[in-house]
């Protein structure tokens, strides 16, 4: 692994060893992961990462050099280097390899440089799934964020949308995702199976069609939760509610007439 910021990285290492991993049995560096990379001798059969939103970063045309961003013609705005983060991470990648990265929700449906990333990442048929996670999930950010999920192997040209922002359990501060929440997610990206309102697998072609949109939103419809009226009753309702207004006008003239 590597990590830019101290604490984080320390917090790392310290989490390994808790964890019943020795010293000699992990290797986490510190230092910035797109200005300067480790392990390049490398290649990873799984990746995780937690990159952060929205980083600034040089984005400076010497990188178009670099492997890890030579192919895509494009890099990620300076302003944010969230696919820099991305197609680092994929270019660690065995060919074997999955990747799992937590994301911005944004970066599925802006253009410019990141829809061109967008598209060679589809053409390429690297993109496995894509997961919409609750919102108010994780300390730090209320923002529903997304895991992509990137694979070197993949058996089909397919892409799996998921929408499990209604997956967890509601407590004091922040929403938590329970064993089967999990679980529920999991055997979805497994199965790759179609669920009304959870999940819908997507033709490579499809996407396409739609400029490259990655958002789940686009391709799992939302269940409409809204109150079903009948036209008939309610307009049988209107119908009784006008003639009592008529009758009580009617009495009303009555009295005025009297007075």
């Amino acid at each position: 692994g590597q990590e830019l910021n101290t604490t984080t990285y320390n917090l790392a290492r310290m989490n390994m060893i808790l964890h019943g991993v020795g010293f000699n049995d992990f290797e986490i560096r510190q230092g910035n992961t797109l200005e300067d990379p480790q392990h390049l001798d490398k290649r990873f059969d799984i990746v995780v990462a937690n990159p952060p939103f929205s980083q600034k970063w040089s984005a400076d045309d010497s990188f178009l050099s670099d492997e890890r961003f030579s192919s895509y013609g494009k890099l990620a705005p300076s302003s944010k280097a969230d696919f820099a983060f991305i197609m680092h991470s994929l270019s660690y990648l065995s060919n074997k390899g999955r990747a799992a990265i937590e994301t911005f929700p944004g970066i599925f449906y802006r253009g410019g440089a990141e829809q061109k990333i967008r598209q060679y990442l589809v053409d390429n048929n690297f993109v496995e799934a894509v997961i919409q996670l609750p919102d108010n999930l994780f300390f730090g950010t209320s923002i529903a964020t997304c895991i992509l999920i990137l694979a070197k192997n993949k058996p089909t040209t397919d892409i799996l949308f998921v929408d499990a922002s209604k997956q967890f359990k509601k407590e004091t501060n922040n929403n938590v995702l329970e064993k089967e929440n999990i679980k529920k997610i999991l055997d979805s990206v497994e199965k790759k199976e179609n669920e009304d309102y959870f999940s819908c697998m997507v033709a490579q072609e499809k996407v396409a069609e739609a400029d490259y949109n990655l958002s789940v939103s686009t391709y799992v419809e939302k269940e409409d939760t809204r109150e079903k009226i009948d036209i008939d009753v309610l307009n049988k309702e209107i119908a009784e509610t006008v003639a009592k207004i008529d009758h009580l006008r009617a009495e009303i003239d009555k009295i005025v007439e009297e007075l």
